[in-house]
């Protein structure tokens, strides 16, 4: 998989776009290959690189003009979106997995449904050890401050309890696998 082909084909080369998901996609990677360095996890560092860059692909498709995309699909389908973009490129499913489960701490059927998403047909929460990790170092970087240090994890347990209890005790399972010595 050639990760940044596929970027090129959906984010256009100097783009502030691109620079946005860029530069949060960098900050996601460099955190979730520290977590798997210091924890000693038996995920092949290209694939946490790869799955990081590419975990939110699928921005460009959505309405967020906070962040500049100006798309017609709600923001919180971007996973999903982007999941379908890597698919359709020929990216590895771990990849396209990862995309597609990692919004707030994971979206059960019935938080797709009480948001008014298409309905998949299944709950979209991380399952192995790669996609609970992209999900988690994503949560604590914001794509309308890219650059800045990450996120307090007071501050991210504020923003994933907007998702409800059922996400705030998935983060805090994540926050007890990955987060020991780094918050």
């Amino acid at each position: 998989m050639d990760r940044q082909e596929i970027i090129n084909t959906y984010y256009p080369a100097g783009s502030e776009l691109r620079k946005i998901l860029e530069g949060h996609s960098r900050q996601v990677a460099d955190m979730a290959l520290a977590i798997a360095r210091r924890l000693s996890l038996e995920i092949p560092p290209q694939h946490i690189e790869d799955a990081a860059m590419l975990h939110d692909i699928g921005i460009c498709r959505t309405d967020a003009p906070g962040i500049l995309c100006f798309g017609a699909e709600p923001y919180l389908s971007h996973g999903v979106i982007g999941a379908e973009m890597l698919r359709e490129c020929g990216a590895p499913e771990w990849a396209a997995a990862v995309a597609e489960r990692h919004t707030g701490a994971g979206l059960t059927r019935a938080d797709i449904v009480a948001a008014g998403l298409p309905d998949p047909g299944h709950d979209l929460c991380p399952r192995d050890t790669l996609e609970r990790l992209i999900c988690y170092a994503d949560k604590f970087f914001s794509k309308t401050h890219v650059g800045a240090s990450p996120k307090s994890i007071e501050r991210v347990r504020v923003s994933i309890a907007r998702f409800g209890a059922e996400a705030s005790a998935r983060f805090e399972n994540m926050h007890k696998e990955f987060g020991r010595g780094i918050v």
